[in-house]
């Protein structure tokens, strides 16, 4: 083997460049699953009042309610626009209502004292639907929640004597819970110390929750953040004071 077929042979083996790494395009983010949203309409029978009632409700808010008595739908919000009268019409909804209540009939034969009866306890909360200011209008909500079955009785009292005057309630609207939510409104003015109080009580068992909102009293707030003002600024002067002291003994210290 000659020397030139010998260094001919050694180039060969020479490293070559390394291969550049392919570059893939970058895959685009999955595009974010659209919000949910549960639209529902409960037909509900029982044997208390009411009897029977039919709802249609958006993730929990009460669009339409039925109204048996009165053979009509009525809005939850007051301003969605009339039920179109050729859906659902009250000769579709009562012949399904009166199957409900005798599939209830029947189920209630055959189950009583052999299935335990459910049943929630309400959870209550009152609270003024703008910020009190005294001596101007407002209304005090009352929402009950956790309700089932849905036969309860809500009232009002000021200083424990009953309210009845202007006291208006929502239907029950049920939850995805399998439970029921009901509103109770109440006009007033508020005025500092005035107690207000939410009962509720099942017609079941007789059971009564009560919650109270009292009127705050602004004035002695202001009194209160005056008070706290003054004791903060007491404070601030307190502590300068004691900062200017330790200086001096600081520096006295120093030149002894």
């Amino acid at each position: 083997m000659s020397l030139s077929q010998h260094r001919s042979d050694t180039a060969t083996i020479l490293p070559s460049p390394l291969p550049r790494p392919l570059l893939s395009p970058p895959c685009p983010l999955p595009a974010p699953d659209p919000p949910s949203h549960l639209l529902a309409e409960v037909l509900t029978c029982q044997p208390d009042s009411p009897s029977r009632s039919l709802s249609v409700t958006l993730d929990g808010q009460l669009l339409y309610a039925f109204d048996f008595p009165g053979s009509r739908w009525n809005p939850g919000i007051p301003s969605l626009p009339p039920w179109p009268s050729a859906l659902e019409t009250p000769q579709e909804i009562l012949p399904e209502a009166q199957l409900c209540q005798e599939i209830l009939q029947n189920i209630s034969q055959a189950l009583t004292r052999k299935v335990p009866e459910a049943r929630g306890i309400p959870m209550v909360s009152v609270f003024p639907a703008l910020p009190p200011v005294p001596g101007e209008p407002n209304t005090l909500v009352c929402v009950v929640e956790n309700i089932f079955p849905p036969a309860l009785d809500i009232s009002w009292t000021l200083a424990g004597v009953p309210v009845t005057q202007g006291v208006t309630h929502s239907p029950y609207t049920p939850t995805a819970e399998l439970t029921f939510v009901r509103f109770s409104y109440v006009p007033f003015v508020p005025a500092a110390g005035d107690v207000h109080a939410c009962v509720v009580t099942s017609r079941r068992d007789n059971a009564t929750v009560v919650t109270y909102w009292v009127a705050p009293d602004t004035a002695l707030d202001e009194q209160l953040d005056a008070a706290l003002a003054g004791a903060a600024m007491a404070l601030g002067i307190v502590l300068a004071l004691l900062g200017v002291i330790l200086v001096l003994v600081t520096r006295r210290g120093r030149g002894g």
